[in-house]
């Protein structure tokens, strides 16, 4: 069993050298090993290997990978366009990398040393908000599902990976779940797998067994039946990007499950960050889907200890050599499914442009009275 304490992502000064430090998420759940990344190139490997995943923690990769690029004397801007494009549909990412390349250019008049300073403080700062906005997010949610679903015992599907993986704090859905959990509201999470990758069965399980909770890992294809069967209360989703429209755009199998919860009469809702809002994007049809390799599919993870599923190969055949594969990382579900977007700033349901537009104001306005010293992250 995984060691709470071990951190999802850390920024390291030693006499050995600077480095960005991972926990590497493809080796779970056989094994915790950490990966270090001593420059940018190698952590932008980790993230397109997805030994570090989930749009919050993306959004820390970012930032600390722009700060570690300063340290070392490296090209800031390049370092930051690097970050910020090496998986493309998740916004975190590029708000991180973004909002510590401004910090250090707004430093940069008082020399490298001091602009490399500032770099890191406004990383370590952006991991620290995050953890405090999963813990508003998991409160958010919790108080969603006691008005939806009043009479407890719940029984949650949630789907790929939203703990404490992705996360400075809790996470964002799994925060809910865990929530829910300590207050003895949980009756079973249901753990979608999460095709190809098994993200939910490898890290969502690994995490709900350190939690103690009553759970089962859900065969991808059998949602359907455990939504006739009347076995779920509520879907809880995170997100990796969520259009202006409140179009969502999430691990591929969301879409699914949301058609699913909506036939069924079941609430679907997505927990994410607010930072996670794209106001840019102005509907769900804007959102560039990641496209990922065939071998994902067609190829199982190699043989030995701790040998994750993201492995180019090794493993034993799943599909004929040469098969194609379609396999995207993501897909959209439109807003008309969503019950309600949970944020660390409040919640919209109905989920409409409108209240989409209220929760990103919501954000502004705090971030205003921050930098005016009215209040404390």
């Amino acid at each position: 069993m995984a060691d709470a304490c071990v951190p999802v992502i850390r920024y390291e000064e030693s006499p050995e050298g600077t480095a960005v430090v991972l926990l590497d998420q493809t080796r779970l759940p056989v094994e915790e090993a950490e990966l270090v990344c001593a420059d940018v190139p190698a952590l932008v490997a980790a993230i397109r290997s997805l030994a570090v995943r989930g749009a919050p923690v993306l959004g820390i990769a970012g930032g600390y990978g722009v700060a570690l690029a300063a340290a070392l004397g490296s090209d800031v801007v390049e370092a930051a366009e690097q970050l910020a494009h090496a998986r493309p549909t998740a916004v975190n990412l590029a708000y991180g990398a973004r909002r510590v390349e401004a910090a250090y250019r707004e430093a940069a008049g008082g020399g490298a040393a001091h602009a490399a300073a500032r770099a890191l403080a406004a990383a370590r700062a952006l991991h620290r908000e995050d953890a405090e906005a999963s813990e508003r997010m998991a409160g958010h949610g919790r108080e969603l599902l006691a008005g939806l679903v009043p009479d407890g015992g719940l029984r949650i599907l949630t789907h790929c990976n939203t703990g404490r993986l992705v996360s400075g704090g809790e996470g964002t859905a799994l925060a809910v779940v865990k929530a829910v959990h300590r207050a003895g509201g949980l009756r079973r999470l249901w753990v979608g797998e999460t095709r190809p990758l098994l993200q939910g069965s490898r890290l969502t399980a690994y995490e709900a067994a350190e939690a103690g909770m009553a759970y089962s890992v859900l065969a991808d294809g059998a949602a359907g039946s455990l939504f006739a069967a009347g076995e779920v209360d509520a879907v809880l989703v995170g997100a990796d990007r969520i259009a202006a429209d409140g179009s969502v755009a999430n691990k591929v199998g969301t879409y699914p499950l949301a058609v699913l919860a909506s036939h069924h009469g079941v609430p679907f809702v997505v927990v994410a960050p607010v930072t996670t809002i794209d106001p840019e994007t102005e509907r769900g049809s804007g959102i560039e889907v990641e496209q990922r390799a065939a071998h994902e599919v067609t190829v199982g993870p190699g043989a030995g200890p701790g040998r994750g599923p993201a492995g180019a190969g090794g493993g034993p055949a799943l599909a004929p050599v040469g098969a194609h594969a379609y396999n995207p990382a993501f897909d959209v579900t439109p807003s008309a499914l969503v019950t309600a977007v949970v944020t660390d700033e409040g919640t919209a349901s109905p989920v409409t442009a409108a209240g989409i537009v209220e929760l990103c104001s919501t954000s502004r306005k705090r971030a205003s009275r921050l930098a005016n010293g009215m209040m404390k992250t």
